[in-house]
C-alpha cells in the first residue's frame, strides 16, 4: 500500500464508517459498538503508518488551493494520540452508552476524522472544511440526548460560541490571499506586512475560542452535558486541544508579527491561572475537569507564544491521556452512582480499588506530582517562558500551583472514608447501576499508563529528539527548577488535604464570562435582531405590501385596457377582413359565364385607365 493511500484511509475510513453507522437506523445499532471499536483501532494503525511513512497528498479543490494533506512530525505525534485517545474512549463507550448506539459511534467516527484532517491539512480550505464539520459534529454531540431541552441549548452555545470565534479563520484566509501569501498554512508568514498582522489576529481568534481561552472560555461549561465519552475524548486530544495544536502549527506567523507571540503567551498564562481558580471553586466533577482542561491547554498555548513548540506538544500529549483518564472515571461514577456531584462522590474511589487507582494517577499527574507526566511537560512550558520573560514565569508557576490545588481536592474527595450515609446521596442525576464494567475500566488502566510515563517527552533524552524533529525554540527545565515544580506540587496537595479550599462565587460562575458575554454580545445582537425584525415588519413588509396592492390594482386597469382597447380593435380588424373576405367570396359562385363577365369587366376597366392615364 502506498503512503498517499495510507493517508487517505486513515482521514477517510473513519468518516465513511461513521456517516454509515449515523445513518444506519436500527440495524447500525446492533452493530455499532464493535465495527467502531475496529474502524478506530484500524485508524491507529494507519496513523502511526502515515508518521512513519511521512508522506503528503495535494488535490485541486478551490480556485487559487488545493486539498492538501500532510503528516510531518509534528501532525504525526497529534495524529496518532488523536486516534489512541478515540480507540480507548470508543472501548468506553461500548460499556456506557446504550441508547442510539449507532448514531453515537457514527458521530464520533465522522467528529475523530475531522480531528485528523484539522491536523493534517496543509491549506487554510482544507483546514477550514475540516474545522467546520469538528464544530457541527461537536454540537451534534454534546447535544445528543436531544429529547432534554437542557442539552440541545448547551451544544447550541458551545457552537456558536466556537462558531463566532472560527470567523477568524474566513478573516485569515482573506488576509493571506490580498496579502500575496497563497492559501497555504506555511506560507502565511510571507503575507505583506499589513495583512500578515490580519491574519494572524485571525488565526489567533479562531485558535483561542476552540481552545476555551479567555475570553471564551465559559462554552466548555456548558458542553459538560454531553454524555462522558464525548467529554473525554473532546477535552483531551479533539476539538479543544485543536486550538493549542494550531498555535503550534503556526507559531511562525504568529512569530513575525511581532505582537501575535507575546499576546498568545499571555492569554495562554491568564487562561492557565484564572480557570485555575474557577476549578478549585467547583462542586460538580465534570466542571472540575473542564475548567482545568482549559487552564492546562493555557500551557500549550503559552508554550507557543514563546515557540516551545517541542514543549507544547508533550503537554498535548501528555494532558490528553490524563484528561481522557480523568473524565472516563467520571463517567464510570455517573453511571454507577448516578450523581457527579463532589460532595455525593465523597470515598467513590474505594467502592471500586482499580477505578479509585487509575483516578489517582490521573490526579496527581493533573497536579503535577513528580514523576508522573504534567509534571515535566508543565516545567518544560514554564522554563520556556522563564526564557522569555519573568513575570510570565511567575504566573505560569502560580498557575501550576492552582493546578496542584485543584487535582489535590479532587484526590482528597475521592480517596476520603465513605460514609455511612453514601447511597442516600447517589441517583440524583440517573439510577446507577452499582457497578463499572470491565469494558469501563480497561481503557482506565491504559490512559493510567499513559498519564505516569508521557511525561518523558519533556525530560531527556526524548525532549532533545522531540526539539529537533519539531523545531523551534526549547530550552530545556534544570534538575533544580524540576525539583522545586515537584516539591511546589507536593507542598500545595499537603496544604488541601490539611485546608479546605475557598470556593468564591465569581470563580464559581466561571467568572460571569457568559454573564458578560450576554450583556456585550448576546443581548445587544438579540435587540438589534428584535429591532431589525420590527422595521421589517412595520417599513419592508408594508412596502411591498403596498408595491404588491398597487401591482393588483395596475393589473387590473391594464387588463380592463386589455379588454376595452385592444381586445375590442383586435375584433373590429376581425369583422372587417371577415366582410372582405365575404366580399372576395362573392364572385366565386362556379358560373364559367360569370368569371366571362368578370374578365370582360376587368379588361375594359384597364383599357379606361389606360386611355386616361395617355
Amino acid at each position: 500500500m502506498s503512503p498517499e493511500t495510507i493517508l487517505w484511509l486513515l482521514v477517510c475510513l473513519p468518516a465513511v464508517v461513521g456517516a454509515a453507522l449515523a445513518l444506519g437506523g436500527p440495524v447500525a445499532d446492533r452493530v455499532a459498538g464493535p465495527v467502531s471499536v475496529f474502524t478506530a483501532a484500524t485508524t491507529l494503525v494507519l496513523s502511526i503508518a502515515a508518521g512513519l511513512a511521512a508522506t503528503a497528498v495535494d488535490v485541486p479543490f478551490v480556485a487559487g488551493s488545493s486539498f492538501g494533506l500532510s503528516v510531518d512530525a509534528l501532525s504525526a505525534v497529534v495524529a496518532v494520540t488523536v486516534a489512541a485517545v478515540a480507540l480507548l474512549v470508543l472501548v468506553f463507550a461500548v460499556g456506557d452508552v446504550s441508547a442510539a448506539e449507532g448514531r453515537f459511534h457514527g458521530v464520533m467516527l465522522v467528529f475523530v476524522a475531522a480531528v485528523l484532517v484539522t491536523a493534517t491539512a496543509t491549506t487554510l480550505p482544507t483546514l477550514l472544511l475540516a474545522w467546520e464539520v469538528m464544530g457541527a459534529a461537536s454540537y451534534a454531540l454534546i447535544g445528543f440526548e436531544w429529547r432534554d431541552e437542557v442539552k440541545p441549548q448547551a451544544g447550541a452555545v458551545a457552537f456558536l460560541t466556537t462558531r463566532a470565534a472560527d470567523l477568524g479563520l474566513y478573516l485569515a484566509a482573506g488576509a493571506a490571499l490580498a496579502g500575496g501569501a497563497g492559501l497555504a498554512l506555511a506560507d502565511l508568514p510571507a503575507a505583506s506586512e499589513g495583512w500578515r498582522h490580519v491574519a494572524a489576529a485571525g488565526i489567533m481568534v479562531a485558535a483561542l475560542g476552540k481552545a476555551a481561552q479567555l475570553p471564551f472560555s465559559f462554552w466548555l461549561s456548558r458542553a459538560m452535558e454531553g454524555p462522558s465519552p464525548v467529554s473525554a475524548l473532546l477535552h483531551s486530544a479533539a476539538m479543544v486541544a485543536m486550538g493549542g495544536y494550531l498555535l503550534l502549527r503556526t507559531h511562525d506567523l504568529l512569530a513575525a508579527t511581532g505582537w501575535a507571540a507575546t499576546t498568545t503567551a499571555w492569554v495562554g498564562a491568564l487562561t492557565a491561572l484564572a480557570l485555575g481558580a474557577v476549578a478549585i471553586a467547583q462542586d460538580d466533577l465534570k466542571q472540575l475537569l473542564a475548567a482545568s482542561t482549559s487552564a492546562q491547554l493555557g500551557f500549550v498555548v503559552l508554550a507557543a507564544g514563546v515557540g516551545a513548540v517541542s514543549a507544547g506538544t508533550a503537554h498535548f500529549v501528555a494532558h490528553a491521556a490524563t484528561k481522557a483518564l480523568l473524565f472516563l472515571v467520571a463517567g464510570a461514577w455517573l453511571s454507577a452512582l448516578g450523581t457527579k456531584r463532589l460532595a455525593a462522590l465523597r470515598g467513590a474511589a474505594r467502592r471500586w480499588r482499580l477505578v479509585g487507582v487509575c483516578a489517582g494517577v490521573g490526579a496527581l499527574a493533573l497536579a503535577g506530582v513528580a514523576p508522573l507526566s504534567l509534571w515535566a511537560t508543565k516545567d518544560a512550558a514554564l522554563a520556556a517562558a522563564l526564557e522569555e520573560s519573568l513575570p510570565l514565569y511567575v504566573v505560569g508557576l502560580a498557575a501550576a500551583a492552582l493546578s496542584a490545588a485543584y487535582a489535590g481536592k479532587l484526590l482528597v474527595v475521592v480517596w476520603r472514608r465513605l460514609p455511612a450515609d453514601a447511597e442516600a446521596r447517589y441517583d440524583d442525576e440517573a439510577t446507577g447501576t452499582r457497578r463499572v464494567n470491565p469494558l469501563q475500566q480497561t481503557p482506565l488502566v491504559v490512559l493510567s499508563v499513559g498519564a505516569a510515563v508521557l511525561g518523558a517527552l519533556a525530560l531527556p533524552p526524548w525532549h532533545e529528539r522531540l526539539r529537533r524533529a519539531l523545531g523551534g525554540e526549547a530550552p530545556s527545565s534544570t534538575w533544580l527548577e524540576l525539583l522545586g515544580s515537584a516539591l511546589l506540587a507536593l507542598v500545595v496537595v499537603g496544604l488541601v488535604v490539611r485546608y479546605p479550599l475557598p470556593q468564591p462565587g465569581w470563580a464559581a460562575r466561571w467568572l460571569h464570562l457568559q454573564a458578560v458575554t450576554d450583556a456585550v454580545l448576546t443581548r445587544p445582537l438579540l435587540r438589534l435582531a428584535h429591532a431589525l425584525a420590527r422595521f421589517d415588519d412595520r417599513v419592508v413588509d408594508r412596502v411591498v405590501e403596498g408595491g404588491a396592492t398597487g401591482g393588483v390594482r395596475l393589473a387590473s386597469r391594464l387588463g380592463r385596457a386589455d379588454v376595452l382597447g385592444v381586445d375590442g380593435l383586435v375584433e373590429q380588424v376581425a369583422r372587417a377582413t371577415r366582410r372582405l373576405g365575404d366580399l372576395a367570396r362573392r364572385p366565386q359562385t362556379g358560373q364559367l359565364h360569370e368569371y366571362y363577365v368578370q374578365a370582360v369587366a376587368l379588361l375594359a376597366g384597364g383599357i379606361v385607365v389606360l386611355i386616361v392615364a395617355r
